[in-house]
């Protein structure tokens, strides 16, 4: 596939008109595959600032609509995440400390 840039919104709307011809736009199952047609299709650079809060969005999002197991595995992750900044953040502190006491 190769590889179209970002669409406009209007592009985009149009496609999804398209694929969800016939469905009732008021049925919520019809609304959740419109927005999940919608993140498929969101053509960003992953090295920006804005398109690294949409991926967490996206997983809070998508583990929020998780139950069971997958819930958990993300609450874990998302749980290591946090130590790893604290347990950096901590490092970070005790050497600038070390060396303006040295």
């Amino acid at each position: 596939m190769a590889y179209r840039g970002r669409m406009a919104a209007s592009e985009r709307n149009h496609q999804s008109d398209e694929d969800l011809a016939g469905l009732d736009p008021d049925d919520p199952e019809v609304r959740a595959f419109a927005a999940h047609l919608d993140r498929m299709r969101r053509c960003e650079p992953g090295f920006t600032v804005e398109s690294s809060l949409h991926k967490v969005a996206d997983f809070a999002d998508s583990s929020n609509r998780a139950g069971g197991l997958t819930w958990w595995v993300a609450a874990t992750v998302a749980a290591l995440i946090v130590f790893g900044v604290i347990v950096a953040s901590w490092d970070i502190v005790v050497r600038a400390l070390h060396w303006l006491a040295g």
